[in-house]
């Protein structure tokens, strides 16, 4: 396994396409209301990516995906399709995950948008979700293992009642979509793969109502959980710095953003 160690310039050049790629999701927020297409939302965010940034959706054609973001709503757990036919309507949760690439370099990140008024059930769901993603984040620095990382994760998923999805993880990342090391957001303190600065990764808890399990749909992309409960992902692009992390995706109203 060949872990790419990024220079101070390759970091650099990182943090513009993550800028880019958190500016799409502070875009597109005012526009996810009851009525609105995901086909609708998924030509806001390609139109902004190519004609505003002038940079590239990395989703759009990999491995033959037809659109430039996923829309994954209530229990489909990733890499929803964008679809004319799928009207988002009050109360849904929608999760919108948007890669885009700078320069040879990407930034991969998601978030939860709520339509309307949503249940409480769904709105903690959401919250316990981000707080898996934050916990993780907040325990990355040189020396910590990825098991590590899994455990707080699915520690703090499971306290809530709920389950952390197995089938999909986080991944190294550069110039490459998806590179070494996998993250998984299960495990075992102690074990796994030792955080070195310069290491550049997503983690992205995908987080069930119900059980862990998922199935494909017959397009080959969307992923649901088996029992058909609501599930929930927030995402984000990091590197290991001397003392901790960056959050390279970090939106204008979370912690993590440099004033």
């Amino acid at each position: 396994m060949t872990i790419q160690l990024r220079s101070a310039d390759d970091i650099a050049k990182m943090r513009v396409a993550g800028r880019l790629a958190a500016e799409v999701l502070e875009l597109i927020g005012q526009y996810v209301v009851p009525g609105v297409s995901t086909e609708e939302l998924d030509k806001i965010c390609h139109d902004h990516i190519v004609d505003m940034q002038q940079a590239i959706p990395a989703c759009l054609g990999y491995r033959g995906f037809p659109k430039s973001v996923c829309t994954s709503v209530n229990q489909v757990v990733c890499h929803g399709i964008p679809s004319e036919k799928k009207v988002l309507k009050n109360g849904d949760i929608i999760n919108i995950d948007v890669t885009v690439i700078k320069d040879g370099w990407y930034g991969d990140t998601s978030k939860m948008y709520t339509v309307g008024d949503v249940a409480p059930h769904a709105q903690r769901l959401i919250d316990i979700s981000q707080e898996c993603l934050y916990k993780a984040i907040d325990m990355v620095r040189p020396g910590i293992r990825l098991g590590d990382i899994g455990h707080v994760i699915q520690t703090h998923a499971e306290a809530n009642y709920y389950s952390v999805v197995r089938d999909y993880c986080g991944h190294g990342i550069g110039m490459e979509f998806h590179e070494e090391p996998q993250v998984l957001h299960y495990g075992k303190p102690d074990t796994g793969l030792v955080l070195e600065e310069g290491m550049t990764f997503t983690i992205e808890p995908m987080v069930n109502a119900g059980k862990y399990s998922t199935k494909m749909k017959s397009d080959g992309w969307t992923v649901e959980t088996r029992d058909g409960r609501l599930s929930s992902q927030w995402e984000h692009t990091m590197v290991v710095t001397s003392t901790g992390v960056e959050v390279l995706t970090a939106r204008n109203e979370e912690p993590y953003k440099k004033k």
